[in-house]
């Protein structure tokens, strides 16, 4: 196959360590590839040169095989070079992934033919703050929470948005999620499902006492400020990752960020509703089928 056809040329191949049928799938993965005479390297998850690789931008294309968590963790990596993924699910729930284990022969050749459309995932820039000093900033593509550490007492969390007070929480924490995190923790803690087009910050209490305790969508372009208040441990986490200390009277603020994820997707852009329904009832965590 003539390589000036190929709708990518140079396409990086990650995988998450700790998935054992990873290494066979993507052995067969590179002797597809072959055939369309592309550029092709392969990496894990946690490798730091591999990383840096692509941040570079040396990649046009990541073919992830994992979960949704490896999902994540590729979209911090790519989104800064608008770098597409396509997700190959070998984890559990895979609900941003629409390519299945074994499936992907199917869709490699319309993949290098072009024969696919790219949907745009917001993701959120979270900011910490400690009176005129910024500790930290995170680029976000699930959710950030301000919360309790492990000791069962609630913290007390003074939210604005766009510059206004809103409420005082009362709460185990507070989540701040981006559309494609609503299907995520936000979920789980009883908030609304968002499609994934929106530009809509998501604001989740988390078992929250005698406080608000619906979730609130805010309009596009809004961001929040969320201060904690506390004479215990509070903590600030970020797409699941490790948790960051807060102390009382720390800041966190969350706005639309500068960087776009962008998922490789085959079906029409209906696939979304049409999976929720076997997301929601079978969900492989459990390890049964009901």
């Amino acid at each position: 196959m003539p390589n000036q056809s190929n709708a990518f040329n140079k396409i990086a191949i990650i995988s998450h360590p700790q998935i054992p049928d990873a290494a066979r799938e993507v052995k067969e993965i590179l002797a597809t590839l072959d055939k369309y005479e592309v550029k092709v390297s392969y990496g894990q998850l946690g490798d730091p040169a591999f990383h840096e690789r692509i941040k570079s931008g040396e990649f046009e294309l990541l073919i992830a095989l994992g979960g949704d968590g490896t999902m994540l963790r590729v979209g911090h990596l790519s989104a800064p070079g608008k770098i597409p993924i396509l997700g190959i699910n070998l984890g559990r729930f895979g609900f941003l992934i629409e390519v299945r284990e074994k499936q992907w022969p199917e869709f490699i050749p319309r993949l290098m033919k072009g024969d696919f459309w790219l949907e745009k995932r917001m993701m959120l820039c979270a900011e910490q703050w400690r009176a005129e000093s910024l500790l930290g900033s995170w680029d976000v593509l699930n959710e950030v929470v301000v919360s309790r550490g492990k000791i069962m007492r609630p913290v007390i969390l003074d939210t604005s948005v766009d510059g206004r007070f809103l409420t005082t929480y009362v709460a185990d924490g507070l989540i701040a999620s981006t559309p494609t995190g609503s299907t995520a923790y936000a979920l789980a803690a009883g908030g609304p499902i968002l499609p994934p087009e929106l530009r809509n910050i998501l604001l989740v209490p988390v078992a929250p006492h005698l406080s608000i305790d619906r979730a609130i969508v805010l309009a596009e372009g809004s961001s929040v400020s969320i201060i904690v208040h506390t004479d215990h441990q509070a903590v600030l986490s970020v797409d699941g990752q490790t948790p960051v200390d807060l102390e009382s009277g720390d800041r966190v603020e969350a706005f639309a960020g500068k960087h776009t994820t962008l998922f490789v997707r085959f079906q029409d852009p209906g696939y979304f509703y049409r999976n929720l329904t076997p997301h929601m009832y079978q969900n492989p965590s459990t390890g049964q089928i009901r």
